[in-house]
């Protein structure tokens, strides 16, 4: 209920007004096709592992590269799109994205791993682009009163690609490589053949990791092209100069953003390593690649969910504190995942996600909580590149992977001792934080508190998304 006597008859703004309703749909279809590429590419690591008979480590490269290109790209994006129009943004997007794509052809005919990497590279230059024109100009397409809630309308797309991606991983590409196939003891045959079947069976598994890419290759030149034929509205015209040292002084000064970026690269690492070994662990247990993907979805699947009962509790336990406690949450399922054996770890691995849900958007909402207005820009830029954590760390696992056994331990349960540490960092974080503002607390009717707690949760949900890019947005144009 609105009191305000100011507002309370003032007509609501829509949502999407009618003139930008096309523009609207295009570019919210956008954020479905860099989920898509997103949750694709983790199950990769393990399929190139086995077909390209690598290290866990090397396989591991397919991260580096993925998100080596987002860390690369994401300031020269959004430099650019402070230069030129949303409109060019997404079109060099799509076109680095479709380039990206279609140089799995290539790759797979070579059967050279560099150059898949070369690809996935090349591929998320396209994503950096899409992300960070996508969000501010979805936010610019309305009124500015209800920009969160349009940004989250459009977000809601992507977890729809994302579980595409995971999809077509566990039902079309894992079921179908060769080179997985197990005797009935559950070992792997592939190492055992002789060269002549192997190269046979590697030319038809590369085939099935590249005809996903090239089919989402041609998807991203169809909205290329309609995009390209479409006027859209909406130019990024201002060219104001950045005072970047005294920017970077004021949020070196800020203890709050320093160690709030530092946390972030700790994050991102243990998502990414979580996610990405999930079916090396399955692996350790007998579990053929597909089945294993199962429990990647069901890791995705507890995530959102408890995405949506952590922003329950924010109600009534400050972002901080709830931070610290869900970092010891995934802190005790890590010692779980490295400790229990059998499927009894693999549960534990799985349960990690549930205490994930929260920590992007939180991490980011306490380093920017007690940033100057006129620095959340670059502040946001430099958050940003944390995404890097998903790049270095996974590779530092998969040596420890290939290591096979530690003592009495199989390697691949020790190596979790790095998520440990990076959920040991985050709960530090929440816990050494200063005290926020106090949770919302029950103050409002029954019917009230239900419609604002499925607000709170739509805006928390993407925050980290939104607080990125719309930030982002703001560096663009100081």
């Amino acid at each position: 209920m609105n009191n305000d006597p100011k507002t309370a008859g003032r007509k609501r703004p829509p949502l999407v007004p009618r003139r930008y309703l096309l523009t609207f749909i295009l570019i919210t279809s956008l954020f479905a096709l860099w989920g898509f590429a997103n949750d694709i590419t983790n199950p990769m690591v393990a399929a190139f592992q086995t077909v390209m008979e690598l290290s866990a480590a090397k396989a591991s490269m397919v991260q580096f590269a993925f998100y080596g290109g987002y860390a690369t790209m994401a300031i020269p994006a959004a430099l650019f799109i402070r230069r030129y129009s949303y409109k060019t943004g997404i079109l060099i997007g799509l076109g680095l994205y479709a380039v990206g794509a279609f140089l799995f052809i290539p790759a797979a005919n070579l059967q050279q791993f560099s150059f898949f990497c070369v690809s996935l590279y090349v591929l998320t230059f396209g994503l950096a682009f899409l992300e960070t024109t996508a969000n501010p100009y979805i936010l610019s397409l309305g009124s500015p009163d209800n920009a969160t809630r349009r940004l989250n309308l459009a977000q809601a797309f992507n977890p729809v690609g994302s579980l595409s991606g995971m999809a077509i991983a566990s039902l079309i590409v894992l079921p179908n490589l060769l080179s997985d196939r197990r005797d009935d003891a559950g070992q792997i045959i592939f190492p055992a053949l002789d060269a002549a079947e192997k190269a046979s069976i590697r030319t038809h598994d590369l085939a099935v990791i590249r005809d996903p890419y090239v089919a989402i290759g041609l998807v991203v030149l169809i909205m290329f092209v309609v995009i390209a034929c479409v006027k859209m509205p909406g130019k990024n015209d201002d060219k104001a100069p950045l005072a970047f040292r005294h920017t970077l002084n004021k949020l070196w000064d800020n203890v709050d953003y320093r160690l709030g970026v530092i946390t972030q690269v700790f994050y991102v690492a243990a998502q990414i390593m979580v996610w990405t070994f999930i079916i090396q662990y399955a692996d350790n247990l007998g579990i053929d690649k597909a089945t294993a993907q199962n429990y990647n979805i069901g890791a995705m699947a507890l995530s959102l969910t408890f995405r949506f009962v952590g922003t329950f509790f924010m109600r009534y336990i400050r972002p901080a504190k709830l931070l610290a406690i869900f970092g010891i949450g995934a802190s005790l399922c890590t010692l779980g995942t490295i400790l229990i054996e059998g499927y009894a770890g693999l549960i534990c691995l799985v349960a990690i996600s549930a205490f994930m849900s929260i920590m992007f958007p939180s991490i980011y909402g306490i380093a920017l909580g007690r940033v100057d207005h006129d620095d959340t820009s670059l502040g946001a830029a430099f958050l940003v590149m944390a995404i890097v954590g998903g790049a270095l760390m996974p590779p530092l696992q998969g040596s420890i992977i290939d290591l096979g056994h530690i003592g009495p331990m199989a390697a691949v349960n020790v190596s979790f001792c790095l998520p440990l540490i990076c959920f040991i960092v985050v709960t530090c974080y929440g816990t050494i934080r200063k005290p926020d503002s106090p949770p919302v607390g029950k103050t409002a009717p029954a019917t009230t508190r239900f419609v604002t707690f499925i607000c709170f949760y739509a805006e928390n949900t993407y925050n980290s998304v939104l607080r990125e890019w719309f930030l982002l947005s703001t560096f663009a144009k100081h």
